[in-house]
């Protein structure tokens, strides 16, 4: 199988609010893990989203979809791994995978896509676009 190199990765520990009846990560906390991941690695990159909304630029997302392949439990600690690229000419694609540490075992891949706006309406953002794409 081939090996995945990953642009970035963060670790994580799920904390016990975060589980639900059934001793397990309820499925919406897992959005929550990818979007701060996906935060994080913009950040890395220099995109500051406080400026960018100024500017009357915002990053959304415009489509997620999940594959839950194994759960996780309270105080299990993971690794949300992540790649991006270009759908067309507007959308940015993030590819994430969470393993659970130590063992590597994946628990989701994902697959959200976003855009930039100005007010509104589908751009190019420049300064995205020579972080993420240069």
């Amino acid at each position: 199988m081939k090996e995945i190199r990953y642009e970035y990765e963060l670790d994580f520990e799920v904390r016990d609010y975060e589980c639900d009846l059934q001793g397990i990560v309820n499925n919406a906390v897992y959005l929550h893990y990818l979007e701060h991941s996906r935060h994080k690695y913009l950040l890395s990159k220099g995109i500051d989203f406080a400026k960018m909304h100024e500017e009357g630029k915002d990053l959304v997302v415009v489509r997620v979809e999940a594959d839950y392949k194994s759960p996780l439990k309270s105080g299990d600690r993971f690794v949300i791994r992540l790649n991006v690229s270009k759908e067309g000419r507007l959308r940015m694609v993030f590819h994430q995978d969470i393993y659970r540490l130590p063992d590597e075992k994946l628990v989701l891949k994902a697959k959200t896509l976003g855009v930039c706006l100005l007010n509104g309406r589908p751009i190019v953002a420049e300064e995205v676009e020579r972080a993420l794409f240069s």
